[in-house]
């Protein structure tokens, strides 16, 4: 079975999305400086445009955690690289791609809470609520869709399709009419 590429989201919508967002939490944590916590590899192209929206004085850092193989979650979270330095008393906003299950999100966020930051909080370009499964509201969101699986802009399938510059649904069909 192959893949069709339907867009949703063009990049100039995106930009405007991250323009606001940025605008968001430069207003949340004026005064404050802010630790942004980017999970990779999905989200590495959206922080990079949201860092340079934010006025805040700010570090960052990245880990990385995982649940999917292929368009399946495999049910299991699992850390592969964590945070190299501590977050105790720190502002952090952890970037995420997209809150899918919600099950990465949910499992990093029992990870970090015992670490003692001072806040924590989730900023995700996409909130896709038609695959949630975990009941998890991101404090920040650039997109709330209910739409199937998407790639682009950071976002994969099998480590494919992340350059491209828009957001795109996956729509299966017979490799024959693709």
């Amino acid at each position: 079975m192959g893949f069709q590429l339907r867009e949703l989201y063009s990049r100039e919508r995106l930009s405007r999305e991250v323009q606001r967002l940025g605008g968001e939490i430069s207003g949340d944590f004026a005064g404050k400086e802010l630790l942004v916590l980017v999970i990779l590899k999905g989200a590495f192209v959206f922080a990079a445009d949201l860092v340079r929206c934010i006025s805040v004085p700010m570090e960052i850092e990245f880990i990385e955690i995982s649940s999917y193989c292929g368009t399946d979650s495999s049910g299991r979270a699992t850390v592969i690289k964590d945070v190299a330095i501590p977050i105790a008393g720190k502002n952090v906003l952890i970037v995420e791609d997209i809150v899918d299950e919600g099950r990465c999100l949910s499992s990093l966020l029992d990870i970090l809470r015992p670490r003692g930051p001072a806040t924590l909080k989730v900023c995700a370009m996409v909130d896709n609520r038609r695959r949630r499964t975990i009941p998890l509201e991101p404090d920040y969101v650039g997109i709330r869709c209910s739409c199937g699986f998407l790639v682009g802009y950071g976002l994969d399938l099998d480590q494919k399709y992340r350059e491209l510059p828009a957001l795109y649904e996956l729509i299966p069909c017979d490799e024959s009419v693709c």
